[in-house]
C-alpha cells in the first residue's frame, strides 16, 4: 500500500490519498414520499459479457462520504452513516455496487479523518460459507474494482470534496452522495440487483457529451437543490427556495455525472468566494455555456441515511417492497396501527 501526502489543488490544506489494488486484502494492509416504481433490470458487469459501449465511457466514480453525521448522533459516534445498512445492505454497499454496474473501472471514496470505513475494504469471503446464497460482492463489495481513499481534512463543502480525488481522474467521472440510495429493484441479498442510476447518466452523457444531473420530484422543494428545465436541459437551479416561490418540484437527487473540466472550474469558482455554494457556480456555469442535461430518476425510490426519520421511513418502505419481508412486517404494523 502506498500512501502519499500533497498540497491539495485548491490551496490551505493537505490531502492524504490511498491508492489500493483490485483486491480488499490490499486496502487491508494499511425524505421524500415513496412513490410506485416501475420495474428496471440493470446487468452488472459480472453477469453480462455484451456490455454496452455506453458503459465503457466512464471510468470513475466519486462517493462523497465525509460527512460527520451530526444529524445521526449518538449512532454516528460508533458507525459511520454510510456503513448504515437498509434493512441488512450498508448504504455504502449499494453505492459502490451501483458505480460498478455502470461500468467504472474505480471507485474513489472521500472521507473524513476520523471516519472508519475499513471494514468495507477487508477480505470478508470467509464469511461466505455462513451464508452461500449471497453474492460474494456484497460480502466483499470492493472485491472486483480498483479504489482510492482520499481525506478530506477540513470540511469545505460537496465541490471541495470532489477536489481531494480529482488529480487522480482524467475524463469524466460519477459522484455518488454517501447518504443517499437511489433504489429501483427491492430484492433480497440472495437475489440482489444493484441500481441502475447511474447507468442511466452515462447513457445520457453518451448521447449529449455534456456533464449530467439526477433530477427526482419531492413535496418539500425547500429542503433542495431546485431546478428549472427547458426539453432535456437545466437553465436554472435555485438553492432551497421557499416553498411557495419555488420554480418546480424537480430537485437534485446526489447523481451527477461530471466532465473533465471540473477541476479547473473549481479553480475559477473558489471556495474562498462561493463557500459552500461553490459547486452550484459549477453547475451554473456549464448552464450558460453548452449545457448541462437532467435526467428524471424520479421512479427510483430515494432513501436518505443523513437524519433518523427518513432513514426509518426508508426501511420501513423497502422491506414492504421486499418479497421476503412484506407480508409479515405489514400485518405487524397493522397490528400495531
Amino acid at each position: 500500500m502506498k500512501v502519499s501526502s500533497f498540497q491539495g489543488p485548491l490551496g490551505d490544506r493537505s490531502v492524504n490519498v490511498i491508492p489500493t489494488k483490485t483486491t480488499p486484502v490490499a486496502a487491508n494492509k494499511r425524505h421524500s414520499d415513496f412513490s410506485p416504481i416501475n420495474s428496471l433490470w440493470g446487468a452488472t458487469l459480472e453477469k453480462n459479457e455484451g456490455v454496452s459501449s455506453a458503459m465503457t465511457a466512464v471510468e470513475d466514480a466519486i462517493i462523497v462520504a465525509g460527512g460527520l453525521g451530526a444529524r445521526m448522533l449518538p449512532a454516528s459516534s460508533a458507525i459511520a452513516k454510510e456503513s448504515m445498512p437498509l434493512v441488512d445492505i450498508p448504504a455504502l454497499t449499494h453505492l459502490v455496487r451501483e458505480a460498478v454496474n455502470a461500468g467504472v473501472k474505480r471507485v474513489h471514496i472521500i472521507t473524513s479523518p476520523k471516519k472508519d470505513l475499513s471494514g468495507f475494504f477487508r477480505d470478508n469471503t470467509h464469511l461466505s460459507i455462513h451464508r452461500k446464497d449471497i453474492p460474494e460482492e456484497l460480502i466483499s463489495p470492493f472485491a472486483d474494482v480498483e479504489y482510492q481513499v482520499h481525506i478530506q481534512h477540513v470540511p469545505k463543502g460537496f465541490g471541495d470534496a470532489l477536489s481531494c480525488a480529482l488529480h487522480a481522474i482524467s475524463g469524466p467521472f460519477l459522484v455518488l452522495l454517501g447518504d443517499n440510495l437511489l433504489i429501483e429493484e427491492h430484492t433480497p441479498p440472495s437475489n440482489y440487483v444493484a441500481s441502475n442510476a447511474c447507468n442511466l447518466l452515462v447513457d445520457a452523457y453518451v448521447e449529449s457529451g455534456l456533464p449530467c444531473v439526477g433530477l427526482s420530484t419531492v413535496q418539500d422543494p425547500e429542503n433542495y437543490g431546485v431546478v428549472v428545465m427547458s426539453d432535456n436541459k437545466i437553465i436554472e437551479i435555485v438553492e432551497k427556495p421557499p416553498r411557495e416561490s419555488a420554480p418546480s418540484n424537480k430537485v437534485l437527487c446526489g447523481r451527477y455525472l461530471f466532465t473533465e473540466d471540473t477541476l479547473s472550474l473549481l479553480e475559477k469558482y473558489a471556495y474562498e468566494e462561493f463557500g459552500e455554494m461553490q459547486s452550484i457556480a459549477v453547475q451554473q456555469h456549464w448552464i450558460r455555456n453548452d449545457g448541462l442535461v437532467g435526467v428524471d430518476l424520479s421512479n427510483y425510490q430515494w432513501y436518505d441515511s443523513g437524519s433518523p426519520l427518513p432513514w426509518i421511513k426508508s426501511q420501513i418502505d423497502h422491506a414492504l417492497r421486499r418479497e421476503d419481508f412484506s407480508d409479515d412486517l405489514r400485518k405487524w404494523l397493522e397490528s400495531r396501527l
